[in-house]
């Protein structure tokens, strides 16, 4: 039997099973075989994938990965909003290969890639699947492009085919510890109460991996599917922004009720409608902030500035202008909402804010 006759057969077991207390350990068994053979799958096979990935150097502030399902308007997307062409006709698989773009943006670069259409299957190696799954996986950000004719059935097919390769959307790490020990058995720990799994089933699920002698901490009510990505550690937790195409091909209530779902921007490609929208947004979900830098005794540098993450310190700062500066740093001086007032005197650790002024003071 080859890895795909193995994994269709689990998947039909795993159906079959009526889920009770009674079957929790069988299925748990069965979705760590699961995701062992579906990690295998994804390992390259040999020299014959090498040079068939899409590498696309990593440039910008941000990475962006636009997938969606052929023909949903993913190439006039990247044409609207960079200086980039690619290639866009009205026939599926006009796109082959990665095409990378810029979008400039409140003075931050940010790559988008246009990668080819996914069809169904995409996980186990059709069409150009893994390919482009595996540039998906260096993303900071997954744009999932719909068609708004076409309704859910797309979203939730894409979603499938990422689950299935361990990218993860819209969802936060398991608190989970786990470790690997060489000896002592399994110690097992929970910090709350634990409704979808017990110490038998974590024992049953690592003894699956061959593991043996292992420290296992949760410090949160998590399923043991949680657990097994824990344990396979190839998990990529993505943000996730699902744009609606095509909508000025469907009625006002339908645009109304897409707009409304979670994650979801409505968009016209063709029509040139809410494209502004859509980069407000990117901006938010990359939680990019822009602060600027300032000399003694001069006004601050408003065309230049920085581009950090939510959540940078004054330390990053110091590195985004250059490696040595940390070294010879006595305080920093901060205008801005970061601060209780402007200027304060702040060191290393201070969170900086969107907009803040920044002058360095050195030793």
């Amino acid at each position: 039997m080859g890895i795909l006759e193995r994994i269709s057969e689990i998947e039909k077991e795993i159906s079959r099973t009526q889920k009770n207390k009674a079957t929790e350990y069988h299925l748990g068994v069965l979705k760590a075989k699961l995701a062992k053979y579906r990690s295998q799958l994804l390992e390259p096979t040999g020299k014959k994938e090498k040079g068939e990935g899409f590498d696309v150097m990593k440039s910008g502030d941000a990475r962006v990965a636009l997938i969606g399902f052929p023909s949903v308007g993913k190439s006039t997307l990247l044409n609207i909003l960079t200086d980039t062409h690619s290639e866009s006709a009205a026939y599926e698989f006009t796109t082959l290969t990665c095409i990378p773009g810029v979008i400039q943006h409140k003075g931050a670069n940010i790559q988008l890639l246009d990668l080819p259409g996914i069809i169904e299957g995409a996980a186990a190696g059709k069409g150009r699947g893994r390919q482009v799954i595996a540039v998906a996986r260096t993303a900071d950000l997954v744009l999932m492009m719909l068609d708004a004719t076409k309704g859910e059935i797309q979203k939730q097919l894409l979603e499938k085919e990422l689950e299935t390769v361990g990218i993860r959307l819209n969802k936060e790490k398991p608190n989970i510890y786990f470790k690997v020990k060489k000896a002592g058995g399994i110690s097992f720990n929970a910090m709350c109460n634990l409704t979808k799994c017990d110490e038998k089933l974590v024992q049953m699920v690592l003894h699956e991996y061959k593991i043996f002698n292992a420290e296992v901490l949760f410090r949160e009510d998590c399923s043991p599917d949680e657990l097994i990505d824990v344990i396979n550690r190839n998990r990529v937790y993505l943000p996730c922004l699902y744009v609606y195409n095509k909508i000025d091909q469907v009625s006002i209530e339908e645009v109304d009720r897409l707009a409304h779902l979670p994650n979801s921007i409505v968009v016209s490609c063709n029509m040139k409608l809410n494209l502004d929208y859509l980069l407000e947004m990117l901006w938010e979900y990359l939680a990019l902030i822009r602060v600027y830098t300032k000399k003694r005794g001069e006004p601050p540098d408003f065309e230049g500035g920085l581009i950090l993450r939510r959540g940078s310190s004054i330390e990053h700062v110091c590195h985004a202008i250059h490696r040595s500066i940390v070294s010879v740093f006595r305080y920093a001086l901060v205008w801005g909402t970061s601060t209780k007032y402007s200027p304060q005197r702040v060191g290393l650790q201070h969170i900086v804010n969107h907009e803040d002024v920044i002058q360095i003071i050195k030793k």
